[in-house]
Order: C-alpha cells, then structure tokens, then sequence
C-alpha cells in the first residue's frame, strides 16, 4: 500500500525579537516565529485512500497557522458565494485570538495591524450586526405583545360596549313596550267612555223620544205606596203598584197611546180603565172617582181617562197604576217601566 510523502515543514527562522507570550508558558524558539506556508499542487501530492500525516513540532502554532489560513478562505468564500448568489452576507462570529496576530506578520511590520485586523476579522457580526439584531428583535417583540394588548383591550372594550348596546336596547324596546301597553290601556278606557258616553247620549236621546210619546199619569200627586212594599191591607201580602196620592177629582191621562180594552168596576179596585198599549202590555188605572172612556176606545198620550177617587179598598184618595207586559197576571214594577219610557214619577 503505497503512502503520501510527509509534507515539508516550513523552514524555521532564529527569534529576531524579545521572547513573548505564545500560547502556554514562556517562548521558545523552536515553536516561532514562522514564515507563512502555503501549500500548493507541487508540494502536496493527492491523497488517496488511507494517508498519514506527519506529526509537526509545535502542533498548536501550525495548528493555529492552518487555523488562519481557513478562516482567510472561509471568509474569501463566503463572499464569493455572497456576490455569486446575490443573498445578503452572513455575519460569522469568530472567537478572540489575539496571539494569532503574528502568525501573518512577515516580520518587517510591527504587530499591531495584524492584531487590529485579527481583532477585526474576529467581530464581524458580533458586536454592531447582533446588538442591531437584538434590539430590533426586541423591539418587534415589544411592538408585538403591546398590540396583541392594545387588540385584546379593544375586543374587551367592544363586548363592553356591545352589551351596554344591548342593555340599553332591551330597556328602550321594555319601556317601549311599557309606553305602548299604557297607551293601548289609555285608549281602549277612552274608548270605552266615549262608547259609553255615547251610549248615555243615544239613551238620553231614546228617553227624549219616548217622553214625548208617554206622560205620567196625573200631577200634584205624592207617592205614597210603591211596588212589593209588604203589608196586611192587600190581599196578596204585598203591594202590587204604585200608589200616586192627589186630591179627588184630579186628572188621569192615557199615558201611552193604545186601546182601552176595560172600562168599569172591579172589586177592590174600585172603578178601573185598562189601557192596552200596541206592544200588548197592559196599564191599569184603579179607584177612579169617574171614567170617561170605553173599551174598544183608541186613545193618545195625555188624553183624559178618568179622575182621581177612593172608591174601592183604600185608606184615602189615590190612583193604583200597575204595569203587566203582554197582559200577564202579575205585573212588574211601574216605577222602573215609568223610568224606562223617560218619565220620572
């Protein structure tokens, strides 16, 4: 198997200088200052399969010279790539050596703008480029949360409004509806007097009508007996009409027109006149001193029937009205059927 020729070893160079700091300990002089090595096609044979490389004496100064030499070419690459690829460069941090400074010193420049340029080449990126990018990132970061704050204080504002929104609706639309219950109250009362008012009116205008088809049946008279009044003096127990007390001889008027279908004497009634109105209801005058019509006679309202007398069962002299609809046997009250036809006894 054959195997790669060592690599030759850079020449060394006798110190020049006062010994200085490299790496651990003292200086020594076997370990540099070196010259700078590159190795090209000539002096390095390609490698193929397994290969050894010889061990080098001072194996952390070359490892720090080919440590240098990478990062040249790294950093050659990356702009390459950078200018080939039109991307923006990328920062790339490179730890602090600052004793690697003199690795490219060629030894007829002092060392400080090897080491300011190794300071240099070892912060790109780090300080300005990350501090920048840290502050905006922050920054963002910051904008980020106190929007997503001054979104959530908005959506809470907007539910606050909203449900005052609301609130304030539901109460419009209650008192609203409230309004419209007591208006539709108000105005079904004022209906119910207007109707009722008219009503009254159209009554009163009824009872104009009648009043001047009836009249009551004589005048200058007191009411002395109505009707149901209890007592021994009538046969039935009780009063059956209305009793109107006036001197003898005053007038009784037909109250109604209609036929008179009875005319005479009838017991304790003494001399009656009954008058028949058109609706078959019959008006019976009783204890009559004197009758001045007959039956079948037609009579109108106000025309003279008869006079007041005693003649019958009776304490004094009165006129007995009693009022029996469709010719019944038992009458009803005259006082209600008088006010019922607008006459008021």
């Amino acid at each position: 198997m054959a195997s790669n020729r060592p690599v030759p070893e850079a020449p060394s160079i006798p110190a020049q200088r006062e010994p200085e700091t490299f790496g651990y300990g003292a200086y020594r002089a076997e370990e540099g200052p070196w010259e700078e090595w590159n190795p090209t096609e000539d002096s390095v044979t390609p490698a193929r399969g397994r290969h050894r490389v010889a061990k080098q004496r001072g194996g952390f100064a070359r490892s720090s010279t080919v440590l240098g030499v990478g990062v040249i070419a790294a950093v050659g690459a990356g702009g390459m790539a950078s200018a080939n690829t039109g991307k923006p460069p990328v920062s790339i941090s490179m730890p602090d050596l600052p004793s690697v400074g003199h690795l490219f010193d060629d030894g007829s420049a002092d060392s400080g703008p090897a080491q300011q340029a190794t300071a240099t080449l070892s912060s790109v990126g780090t300080s300005a480029a990350e501090g920048e990018d840290t502050t905006d990132a922050g920054e963002v970061l910051r904008n980020r949360i106190m929007a997503q704050a001054e979104q959530q204080q908005g959506q809470a504002e907007s539910k606050a409004t909203a449900a005052a929104l609301a609130a304030a609706e539901k109460q419009s639309a209650a008192a609203a509806a409230k309004a419209e219950q007591e208006a539709a109250a108000k105005a079904a009362e004022a209906k119910e007097k207007a109707e009722a008012a008219a009503e009254k009116a159209a009554e009163e205008k009824r009872l104009a009508e009648l009043a001047k088809q009836y009249a009551l049946p004589t005048s200058s008279y007191t009411l002395t007996s109505t009707f149901g009044q209890a007592g021994s003096m009538w046969s039935s127990g009780y009063h059956t009409g209305l009793d109107f007390a006036a001197p003898t001889g005053s007038l009784i008027k037909a109250v109604h027109s209609g036929t008179i279908t009875e005319a005479g004497w009838a017991g304790s009634y003494g001399y009656r006149t009954i008058l028949t109105l058109d609706d078959g209801t019959e008006l019976w005058f009783c204890h009559q001193s004197s009758i001045n019509v007959s039956a079948g006679q037609k009579v109108s309202t106000g025309e003279v029937i008869g006079r007041v007398g005693a003649t019958g069962n009776v304490t004094g002299p009165h006129l007995h009205l009693e009022v029996h609809p469709g010719g019944q046997a038992t009458g009803i009250d005259p006082m209600a059927w008088l006010r019922d036809k607008g006459l008021t006894p």
